[in-house]
């Protein structure tokens, strides 16, 4: 019997790498190996986001291309899942009649039922429905063969309805996973050699609402920190109004928990953060960034924002940047405001030119260019811890990993320290890496 072969290409944010990761051990109960090479594929899986009209475009053009592999090989299957899917549904056969399978952000558990009815009947099928619960997050997915540093979705799903964001209506309400189930997920992972985990989540600090058993995120971190083999423990994405002093004090009393925080801002504009539903303000922003950095002076901060929301006024911008100077974030995610169907924020009056957001961005993206290559030379001549993650892509003599405080490090070396926790000299700092030498 000829191996059947599974390609999946994802588009978007950590949580959909491990929906992919999750997809493929999934289908592996069906009898297909995952491939890297699309063109040995037998079922085709693209996992898409919605959160930006760029991220949906992609995902089209992705599509034309693997159109004309159905044409090459007429039993390959061609399915879309995620946002993307979630969002429209049976209206992507529309502009793609060659898709086989379009299944929603609530039914990757069913992937095998659905591949199997293909296999036999032919018929399309387009499954879109919210379920009483996420069936697949707590789905095993043993990490690849070496792997050092493993995700963990500990939640899924919204309850902000922050007016630009399509995340609650595309990945439902937030739903929280059982405690125990994460501990039993991550010691699995420990017991392959994982030294790192990444928890999960649209918003990982409300995690444990909903639960009956009054679970809540410091006390999963905590328990997490007791785990044999984790080294250290990271998570996104937070929401700044639900960083709770319990949490800030995390940072001081947890060994494994990493000097990195991801908080997204979007805007300095206290119109515009109100606009934008976001519950809190300017100042009370600003207040949290002070009580993290008192409890970890060296942690590193990194952010997202959003220039040219309707109504935002060259001084709303100018908060902003006044924020970004006042903080001085390691790194930035910046992205111009891209309108989605179904959010508040179509309705709001006053839109901004596109030249305008272009200019913004630049602005914005210029700025935190400085920030950052401020921020990873006042590391030179220091030694940081690094896990060895891998051999780099670029150069096959070295090895790349990261410090605590997430930055990306390239050492000379080899194979045998993946998995290692090193000593290592900063000798040079780049905008988007540093350079090091192993320590003795």
């Amino acid at each position: 019997m000829n191996t059947k072969h599974l390609y999946i290409h994802t588009f978007g944010c950590q949580m959909n790498v491990r929906d992919s990761e999750q997809i493929a051990a999934l289908v592996n109960t069906c009898g297909y190996k995952r491939t890297q090479d699309v063109r040995k594929a037998d079922v085709i899986i693209i996992n898409t986001c919605s959160i930006r009209e760029k991220a949906a475009q992609k995902v089209f053009s992705q599509l034309g291309r693997f159109k004309f592999l159905k044409s090459e090989k007429e039993h390959l299957i061609l399915a879309l899942g995620g946002c993307l899917a979630q969002q429209m549904g049976r209206r992507l056969l529309e502009k793609a009649p060659y898709l086989d399978l379009i299944f929603g952000t609530h039914n990757i558990h069913r992937l095998p039922e659905f591949i199997g009815t293909i296999e036999k009947t032919g018929l399309k099928i387009v499954e879109t429905e919210f379920c009483d619960s996420v069936k697949s997050m707590g789905i095993p997915a043993p990490p690849e063969q070496g792997s050092v540093c493993a995700y963990v979705t500990i939640m899924q799903g919204c309850n902000n309805f922050c007016s630009f964001c399509v995340v609650p209506y595309l990945r439902g309400r937030e739903e929280s996973r059982l405690a125990k189930d994460i501990i039993d997920e991550i010691k699995m992972l420990a017991e392959y050699g994982v030294k790192e985990v990444t928890l999960l989540g649209q918003n990982v600090n409300s995690y444990g609402k909903g639960l009956s058993n009054g679970s809540n995120f410091p006390d999963l971190l905590r328990k997490i920190s007791k785990i044999s083999g984790i080294k250290r423990t990271r998570f996104t994405t937070s929401h700044p109004k639900d960083l709770s002093e319990e949490l800030i004090r995390c940072y001081m009393e947890l060994e494994p928990l990493c000097e990195h925080i991801h908080l997204p801002v979007q805007s300095g504009s206290d119109i515009i953060l109100k606009k934008m539903n976001r519950g809190y303000t300017h100042s009370e922003y600003m207040q949290k960034i002070e009580k993290l950095r008192k409890v970890c002076p060296n942690i590193s901060i990194s952010s997202d924002v959003i220039v040219g929301f309707p109504g935002e006024t060259d001084g709303d911008f100018r908060e902003t940047i006044n924020l970004m100077e006042k903080v001085r974030f390691d790194s930035l995610f910046s992205f111009k405001y891209s309108e989605r169907v179904g959010t508040a924020a179509v309705n709001f009056a006053q839109k901004i030119p596109e030249a305008v957001k272009e200019e913004r961005l630049k602005a914005v993206q210029f700025l935190q260019d400085k920030h950052t290559l401020e921020r990873n030379r006042a590391m030179e001549g220091k030694v940081e811890e690094v896990l060895v993650e891998k051999i780099s892509k670029k150069c096959k003599s070295d090895i790349m990993g990261r410090t605590r405080s997430n930055k990306i490090v390239n050492i000379a070396g080899n194979s045998g320290l993946i998995g290692e926790m090193v000593p290592v000299l900063i000798k040079q700092a780049y905008l988007h890496s540093l350079r090091g030498d192993l320590r003795q």
